[in-house]
Parts: structure tokens; C-alpha cells; sequence
């Protein structure tokens, strides 16, 4: 049976995101222990990629961009913050649709995002792009700053989405392009996708 996301009300759909991502974070802060950054790509240097990695299919088909910031330790540490935020994630998100309203899809697309991610830093490298505490809220308002842009005919600037996510637009600006990287700019959502998702 098919999933109607968009009159899910919009409330109760951040709730369930907020708790998954929430459990996701938590589980792998736990993995990796006092070293928040160890299960990330941030263990990964331009010269560690595995041969086999370097010559798999899925590296050649990366853009030479996309290549270049997987192989990059600071990719991954673009999103990690020096603090947990204080706010709690389904807080932020409802701040986040308060003040730059959009659509169901553009906040459910962000779990396949990070799953594309993750998936692609470790079929590309060997290694895993892991949220966690210290990223997470970095990821999400990148992630609705790019999937805004895609998905909707109206959205807003960065200077909103920057003040509404507690950062500087610059550093925005520079998490919505390795966001866009860590993505291989492949932002397209089958219908048959989101469904799952």
C-alpha cells in the first residue's frame, strides 16, 4: 500500500524523523566512544584510499569533485561541530519548518540523502560517513537548504536558512556544497524511493 507524505501532517512526520535520526546518533556516538570523528571519514587521508577502492566502478562514475572531497579528511568535519547542540532535534526541525515552511518531501528526503551518503563515502572509500551528535543538526539544515532548493518552485535564501539553523551564511554556504559533493550532486527521488523510505 502506497504512503500519502504529503497529507501526513507535518508535526507528527518531524516527530518520527527527529526520533530516528535521534536514535541514529546516539547508537553511533556510543560506537565511537570519546573520539566522536573516528568513525567517520575523518580517519581517511588523500593517500589511504584503498587500491581497490580507487578502481571500484562507483569511483570512476563520481564526478572528479566528488572524488576529491570523499578522498578529503575535511569533508566530513565540515558538519561536525566543536559542541552537541543544545536545542533538541525535533526542535529543530520544527524551528526549521516554522520559520522556512515547506513540504513533507523535503524533510523526508534528507534520510535518503544520508543514506546515499553513507552509502556512497563507503562503496567510493571503504569508509563510513557517520551521524552523530556533533553533525547532525549541521546535516539536517544543509539538507533542507538543498532539498528546498530542488524539490520546491519556492524556497529561501541562505541568509534565512542560516539564521534559522544558528549558523553564519558562510558556513552554510560551504556545508550545502559538500553536502551537494557527498551526494555526487544526485539529488533526483524516484516516486518508488520515497515510498520506501
Amino acid at each position: 500500500s502506497s504512503f500519502d507524505v504529503h497529507s501526513y501532517p507535518s508535526t507528527d512526520l518531524l516527530r518520527l524523523l527527529a526520533s530516528l535520526l535521534t536514535q541514529i546518533a546516539s547508537t553511533n556516538d556510543v560506537i565511537s566512544g570519546s573520539d566522536p570523528a573516528s568513525h567517520t571519514l575523518a580517519g581517511l587521508s588523500h593517500n589511504n584510499i584503498s587500491e581497490d577502492a580507487s578502481r571500484s566502478p562507483i569511483w570512476c562514475s563520481l564526478t572528479s569533485a566528488s572524488r576529491s572531497s570523499l578522498s578529503n579528511p575535511a569533508s566530513a568535519l565540515t558538519f561536525h561541530a566543536r559542541n552537541i547542540p543544545t536545542i533538541a532535534l525535533e526542535s529543530y526541525l520544527l524551528r526549521i519548518l516554522k520559520y522556512c515552511p515547506t513540504t513533507n518531501e523535503v524533510f523526508l528526503a534528507l534520510l535518503v540523502y544520508f543514506d546515499r551518503m553513507s552509502r556512497l563515502a563507503s562503496e567510493a572509500t571503504g569508509r563510513t560517513f557517520v551521524i552523530d551528535s556533533y553533525n547532525v543538526h549541521r546535516l539536517v539544515i544543509a539538507g533542507v537548504t538543498v532539498a528546498s532548493k530542488f524539490f520546491s518552485d519556492v524556497f529561501y535564501t541562505n541568509s534565512r536558512y542560516a539564521k534559522v539553523g544558528g549558523l553564519p551564511q558562510a558556513e552554510l554556504n560551504q556545508l550545502e556544497l559538500q553536502f551537494l559533493l557527498l551526494n555526487d550532486f544526485r539529488l533526483v527521488i524516484s516516486p518508488e524511493e520515497m515510498q520506501r523510505y
